[in-house]
């Protein structure tokens, strides 16, 4: 009896590594594939699309930079991400303050109507918002990525943010209130410091939209002054040839900062994402 559950056991192990594995490696070879095509030629490419290179071309990594001006492009991103992030929280935190710790008529109400949106496709709104910043002046700027970016992500970003503040235990804030603080101390001094793990996670996903967008950014952009660093990728492909080697390494580059952004954020993004769900 204790060897047939053994073995039962020993095959559950392998059954659950095996399936693991497969996912592990579904996942990863598409990256894996991506890096090491970005280090070989185009003539190496074309003859087969599965081998290693002959030769390792850094300077595939060199064309990338100087053709697609990544250096400038990448500032403009890291400008329109980082600004947007600000905006975002700042604006969902403030909202779900009031949704999560006041009392009123029509709070559930504003807030299932706010996080609707979620379920509403991106592509929707390029007409209205297209029509919008226009309208404002805006369009071809800086500006007008962040507003949008800082926008799209609202209704995410404050279903994180109040389901986590609703985790946070009321009977500080009454402690607060009988020491004298008001609307505003209690929120910059109570629950916008203890909701920190939320407030990373929405900003994390409102930077990793606003840094691998390319809709939004092509719609809403001509010029260099704002171009953004996934639109540089479209430099490498012309009426005639495409070198397809630099744009993988172009790819590679550009993926840098919101794969970093997840490694080394990961546990509070996990932590955020069900605080509400454990503590509520």
């Amino acid at each position: 009896m204790k060897h047939a559950f053994s073995l039962s056991h020993i095959s559950a192990q392998i059954l659950k590594w095996t399936v693991l594995l497969f996912f592990l490696s579904a996942a990863l070879f598409p990256l894996v594939w991506l890096l090491i095509n970005s280090f070989r030629s185009n003539l190496e490419l074309q003859i087969t699309s599965f081998a290693l290179p002959e030769r390792w071309l850094i300077g595939n990594y060199e064309r990338a930079l100087q053709v697609a001006s990544l250096p400038r492009l990448f500032f403009n991103s890291i400008v329109a991400s980082f600004s947007a992030v600000i905006i975002n929280v700042l604006i969902s935190s403030l909202a779900g303050f009031v949704l999560s710790r006041e009392v009123f008529k029509g709070r559930d109400t504003i807030y299932t109507i706010v996080t609707a949106g979620v379920l509403i496709p991106i592509i929707a709104f390029m007409v209205p918002y297209f029509s919008l910043i226009t309208k404002l002046g805006i369009y071809d700027s800086l500006s007008a990525l962040i507003l949008v970016y800082a926008s799209v992500n609202i209704p995410v970003s404050m279903f994180l943010i109040t389901s986590f503040m609703r985790s946070i235990p009321k009977e500080l804030e009454e402690a607060a209130i009988i020491d004298g603080c008001g609307f505003v101390q209690r929120f910059s001094k109570i629950v916008f410091p203890l909701s920190q793990s939320g407030l990373v996670t929405a900003g994390t996903f409102c930077f990793i939209y606003s840094w691998n967008d390319f809709i939004m950014a092509m719609l809403l952009t001509s010029g260099l002054s704002a171009r953004t660093v996934q639109l540089g990728i479209k430099f490498f492909t012309s009426q005639f040839i495409t070198d397809y080697t630099s744009m993988f390494a172009a790819i590679i580059i550009t993926m840098i900062p919101s794969v970093g952004a997840y490694v080394f954020l990961h546990n509070r993004i996990i932590s955020g994402l069900t605080a509400g769900a454990v503590k509520g």
